[in-house]
C-alpha cells in the first residue's frame, strides 16, 4: 500500500495499479487518528473514493512531501551516514590520510562489527546529522536550492522513514519514502568536521509513502539529467541486506534522546547511501535534474537543481 499527499489537500491511496482519492485528508492527520485509536494506519483509511491518475498528478507538480507537520518548526529532518556496506569508500577517499585510518573508516567498521545487534539489544551508534526543520522539506518536482555560498550541491539517493511522536513519547513509524539527501560534498571534503555544515541543505521526499515494513533488499537508480541528456546513471542498493545497521538500531539511536520524543512532533530520518555522483567527479549545475527511483516505492523522485544568489555577510543587529 502506498500513500501520496496532494499539496492542495487530499490523500491518494494506491493499491497495486489503482489509485483513489481521500478528499480533504492529510497523512499527518490520518496517522494521528490511528495513534489515538490504537489502530494501524491501514485501519483508518476510508474505502472507495474517486479513481485518479497518480502519474498525471505527479507530472503536474501537485504532489507534496508525503507528510508535513502543520507547524514546520516541529518537523525534524535528520539522518545517519556510513550505514551501507559500500558507503565507506567515497567518504574514506575524502578524508583518508596516508599514515592512518580515517575516522570515516573507523566509524564504518564499528557499524559492520556492531550495527546489527540481536533483537531487543542495543548496537553501536551510527554517525548522525541534522538537516533542518520542515521548511527544508522539498516536494517532488520542486527545485532543490543550493545556497549562494555553497561549494557544491550534490544528490544522495536514500530511503527516509517518517515518524509521529505519540502522546506518551512513543515514536510511531508512518512509512518510508524515497529521499534526496542533498548535500555539499566539496565543503565536507575540506575537513570531516565540516560535515555538519555540508548537511544544512534542503532535502526532497516522495512522491509515494510505502506503508508497512521496509523490504530487506531494495534496488534503485540514481540519475542526473542535463538538458534532457543523462550525465550520470548508477544503481543504488538499500534495505537491511545491504546495510551495516538494522533499521531498529538506527531508530533507537535517534529516538533515545528525550527532545526527539516530544508528543506531536514529526521526524523524517534518512538512512544513508553508498552511491554518489560526486565519487564520479560529477559537478551538478543549475538546471540539472536529479532523479531517484526504486520499484518498491512507485513513482520516481525528480527535482531540478537551483542556486540561490549569495546574500553576502550574515550581519547581526544589536538590540
Amino acid at each position: 500500500m502506498h500513500l501520496s499527499q496532494l499539496k492542495a489537500g487530499g490523500v491518494i491511496l494506491r493499491r497495486a495499479e489503482k489509485a483513489t482519492l481521500i478528499p480533504g485528508a492529510t497523512i499527518y492527520d490520518l496517522a494521528a487518528s490511528a495513534i489515538a485509536r490504537g489502530a494501524k494506519l491501514a485501519d483508518v483509511l476510508p474505502e472507495g473514493g474517486e479513481t485518479v491518475d497518480l502519474p498525471a498528478l505527479a507530472a503536474a507538480g501537485k504532489l507534496d512531501v508525503p507528510v508535513r507537520h502543520p507547524e514546520p518548526a516541529r518537523m525534524y529532518l535528520c539522518g545517519t551516514g556510513l550505514t551501507h556496506t559500500g558507503s565507506a569508500s567515497t567518504r574514506d577517499a575524502m578524508h583518508a590520510q596516508s599514515d592512518q585510518i580515517s575516522d570515516s573508516m573507523k566509524m564504518f567498521r564499528m557499524g559492520i562489527e556492531g550495527g546489527k545487534p540481536a533483537e531487543g539489544a542495543v548496537g553501536v551508534q551510527p554517525e548522525w546529522f541534522y538537516k533542518g526543520p520542515g521548511t527544508e522539506a522539498v516536494a517532488p518536482g520542486d527545485p532543490l536550492t543550493s545556497p549562494g555560498f555553497a561549494l557544491d550541491g550534490g544528490e544522495e539517493p536514500e530511503i527516509a522513514g517518517f515518524y509521529l511522536i505519540g502522546p506518551d513519547g512513543t515514536p510511531f513509524r508512518i512509512g518510508f519514502s524515497l529521499a534526496n539527501e542533498f548535500s555539499d560534498h566539496v565543503t565536507e571534503k575540506i575537513n570531516y568536521l565540516f560535515l555538519a555544515h555540508s548537511k544544512l541543505r534542503p532535502a526532497a521526499f516522495g512522491p509515494e509513502l510505502l506503508v508497512g515494513p521496509l523490504p530487506r533488499h531494495i534496488e534503485g537508480r540514481s540519475r542526473i539529467l542535463r538538458g534532457g541528456a543523462v550525465i550520470f546513471d548508477k544503481p543504488f542498493l538499500s534495505g537491511e541486506d545491504n546495510m551495516s545497521h538494522t533499521i531498529a538500531n538506527l531508530e533507537h539511536h535517534n529516538f533515545k534522546y528525550a527532545p526527539f520524543r516530544r508528543p506531536g512532533d514529526l521526524h523524517v530520518h534518512m538512512f544513508g547511501t553508498a552511491t554518489l555522483s560526486f565519487a564520479d567527479k560529477i559537478t551538478p549545475q543549475a538546471g540539472d535534474v536529479f532523479e531517484i527511483s526504486a520499484p518498491a516505492f512507485g513513482l520516481a523522485l525528480s527535482n531540478p537543481l537551483a542556486v540561490a544568489p549569495d546574500r553576502g555577510l550574515a550581519a547581526v543587529v544589536t538590540l
